[in-house]
């Protein structure tokens, strides 16, 4: 008996590769997992551990159609799920592709993110039409937002102008930038800034950058219809009248430095708001 127990628990030592398999498996399915979580393919992916249960409970009772008829579903099954679910496994490569691991061989996708940004935020200003981009880092933004119109579209200045255009159906509301992608239009932040450090005599939009720059990481540009002016809202901090080329240093100073965890006490103080090139004006509501 001392045997056997010696045998099963030499079964069971791992050795290194066996230790960087299991990591590499669990952060597979962790991946997968964050990225379907309440969507279509994870519903059907749901289903199909449930018919494995009963595969695994038919297989133990020793029955015989049920199995079979399992067996066969799980054969081809799998190559219709590739053609009906094509579009979500291209996004989900997409995304390992964007994560930590890989961000390092990512900095000139984030220089043209950051250049299409400011391209469309002086468009925006030039013209006096209202925007807001709210740039999502490592914080999703999915549950401080209402998630607007499903884009998913490469970003790009000619884009980003289009959207905010007044004859536009989606320039009302904030578009959200996920990596490289414009992940969706006309969201609504679902929280206002109600600091009373905040000066009152400013509107929805830069209340709304604040609120979101406070609960999240989040870079939030925000474009005035009134005066034309480019703010930056982060970590509660609003940055206003940014010229095109301060907007550009900041975002990529942000970028390198990566996120960073400040919490709200911190984040909104006698500076809640500052200014950019001039010393801050009362800006009118927009």
């Amino acid at each position: 008996m001392l045997q056997g127990i010696l045998d099963y628990l030499t079964f069971l030592r791992l050795d290194l590769k066996d230790i960087v398999e299991i990591l590499v498996v669990t952060y597979l399915v962790y991946r997968i997992l964050v990225a379907y979580a309440g969507s279509r393919a994870f519903q059907v992916l749901v289903g199909f551990v449930v018919l494995f249960g009963v595969y695994t409970v038919s297989r133990a009772l020793q029955l015989r159609l049920l199995p079979y008829l399992l067996s066969q579903v799980f054969t081809y099954g799998a190559f219709a799920l590739i053609v009906v679910f094509q579009q979500e496994l291209r996004t989900a490569l997409a995304r390992l592709g964007r994560t930590r691991m890989f961000r390092l061989f990512a900095g000139h996708e984030k220089e043209e993110v950051v250049e299409a940004i400011v391209d469309a935020a002086d468009r925006l200003a030039r013209a006096k039409i209202g925007g807001i981009i709210a740039i999502q880092r490592e914080v999703d933004l999915s549950s401080h937002v209402d998630n607007g119109t499903t884009l998913d579209a490469t970003i790009s200045p000619e884009l980003l102008t289009t959207v905010f255009s007044p004859y536009s159906p989606l320039h009302d509301g904030a578009v959200i930038v996920r990596q490289d992608r414009v992940a969706s239009a006309a969201a609504v932040i679902l929280r206002l800034s109600q600091s009373p450090l905040i000066d009152r005599t400013m509107g929805t939009r830069h209340r709304a950058a604040i609120g979101l720059s406070e609960e999240t990481d989040a870079l939030v540009v925000v474009i005035s219809e009134e005066t034309g002016q480019i703010s930056l809202a982060h970590r509660g901090l609003l940055t206003r009248d940014l010229a095109p080329e301060e907007l550009r240093e900041r975002l990529q100073a942000e970028q390198r430095q990566g996120p960073t965890t400040v919490s709200r006490t911190e984040s909104v103080g006698a500076d809640a708001i500052r200014s950019g090139r001039r010393s801050a004006k009362r800006e009118p509501a927009s």
